[in-house]
């Protein structure tokens, strides 16, 4: 059995900020706890857009809190995020995230991140081969 705490694992390596400073992620099941997938609690920062394109991996997204958009850019289609939405990236649709105010999400990532992951120049996290 796993166990772990939001709180504990912000405190370590788990808490990963990314450079641009527009979100946060606490990576609280990964690639090494051999699950086959992995899943955080991401904080998108109030005010920001955010494009992403997850080319190795399908992310299902949970709201917990916060009010926000995204926009798929394949078809230009925009879908409000508030608490109880659900958004699968299910054909890794690159899209661009937008919060209106604090996001507090869920994530569920397969195949599963390492940890140390962070958005490239096209908006994609790179595949672990290993």
């Amino acid at each position: 059995m796993i166990v772990r705490t939001l709180k504990e694992a912000e405190q370590s390596a788990r808490r990963v900020v990314s450079p641009d400073k527009h979100w946060e992620s606490t990576r609280l099941l990964l690639k090494e706890d051999n699950m086959g997938f992995s899943f955080h609690i991401t904080t998108i920062y109030a005010g920001t857009e955010t494009h992403i394109w997850y080319q190795n991996h399908l992310e299902s997204v949970y709201c917990i809190s916060g009010e926000g958009e995204v926009e798929t850019l394949e078809d230009a289609a925009i879908h409000s995020i508030k608490p109880g939405t659900i958004y699968i990236l299910d054909k890794n649709d690159e899209h661009m995230l937008r919060a209106h105010t604090e996001l507090k999400l869920a994530c569920v990532f397969n195949p599963p991140l390492t940890g140390l992951e962070v958005h490239d120049e096209n908006g994609v996290y790179p595949i672990d081969e290993s």
